[in-house]
């Protein structure tokens, strides 16, 4: 009869160690009564295979922007609705080397081929490294500035096509997630610019352009003093409504023909300076004891409310 082989002993006086499970095959050791999470994720991998282990962030090269005063364009939608619109020029696409090539990408590879915009297939961590906005969906590219405007050339560009202007006016705003909200609803209300301050606030920003969705490539962006545009605009006779608590339902009043929309700095309303230079204060009622709306908020409704007016006149 075989004798099975006889454990060995613990030496003197140290008691024998604890049996402790080693690792699942294949995986990595245990980590808060877990598999450690992976160091990053194919977004675009269908399943399970979406999480897999990824090299070490300081494996990956940093990427290098071209050089020149580029807009940095982060996400896929964000790029397509460049090369789509195409009213500027993008200079190159760094494109995550693992992503699938769906219906986006396919498309966003046969315009830039197209228009022999060089890509270049990188590392994701390498695209982590440069992202500034947080989310880049396995794009980055960089692209030409768009074309600067003032409220006098964009007033003359829109009298000499036979247009009624009509444009938004925001003081300060600090948070750029509502820029790119108010960019994205004012080229869904026909809005022919956004005009910002010179020196306070935002102004595109990789958050802007992927909030924005394509708005930012259409409406201009002005940045100019608030009181130089709104006496441009007086000077044009353009009539000019600011938004504020106190002020008509904005349902009951007109707004079609040339117009200005006044919104005030986020939390704090319209300044009595910009008060002054406004023909009339609309506000939105409110029910739920809610004091405000958020400024991007405003500004839609505010848009097209006068889209709805617009279309109502002409069918007249």
């Amino acid at each position: 009869m075989s004798v099975p082989p006889r454990r060995p002993k613990a030496p003197a006086g140290r008691p024998p160690a604890p049996y402790r499970p080693g690792p699942p095959r294949g995986g990595a050791p245990s980590h808060g009564g877990g598999p450690r999470p992976p160091t990053g994720t194919d977004e675009n991998a269908p399943g399970p295979e979406r999480r897999r282990a990824l090299p070490p962030r300081g494996d990956a090269p940093r990427l290098r922007a071209p050089s020149g005063d580029l807009d940095q364009l982060e996400g896929r939608n964000v790029v397509l609705e460049a090369l789509t619109r195409n009213r500027r020029k993008v200079v190159k696409i760094c494109l995550d080397e693992r992503a699938k090539e769906d219906e986006k990408v396919a498309k966003l590879l046969q315009i830039a081929g197209e228009r022999r915009v060089p890509i270049e297939r990188v590392p994701r961590e390498s695209l982590d490294g440069v992202c500034e906005s947080g989310v880049h969906n396995g794009v980055i590219a960089w692209a030409v500035q768009l074309a600067g405007y003032s409220t006098q050339g964009l007033l003359s560009e829109l009298d000499r096509a036979g247009v009624d202007p009509f444009l938004i006016l925001v003081d300060e705003i600090s948070y750029e997630q509502n820029l790119g909200a108010i960019l994205r609803s004012a080229l869904g209300a026909g809005v022919h610019a956004v005009v910002v301050p010179t020196q306070r606030g935002k102004g595109l920003t990789p958050v802007v352009h992927r909030v924005a969705m394509g708005g930012a490539e259409e409406v201009p962006l002005i940045r100019e003093g608030l009181s130089s545009a709104l006496a441009t605009l007086r000077r044009a006779g353009v009539r000019i409504i600011g938004a504020d608590m106190d002020g008509a339902p904005y349902d009951e009043v007109p707004m079609t023909g040339p117009l200005a929309i006044v919104l005030g700095g986020e939390g704090k309303g319209l300044t009595h300076t910009l008060r002054d230079r406004c023909d009339q204060i609309v506000s939105v009622p409110l029910a739920g004891q809610l004091e405000s709306l958020n400024v991007s908020v405003t500004a839609g409704i505010l848009a097209f409310e006068r889209g709805r007016q617009v279309r109502a006149e002409g069918r007249r």
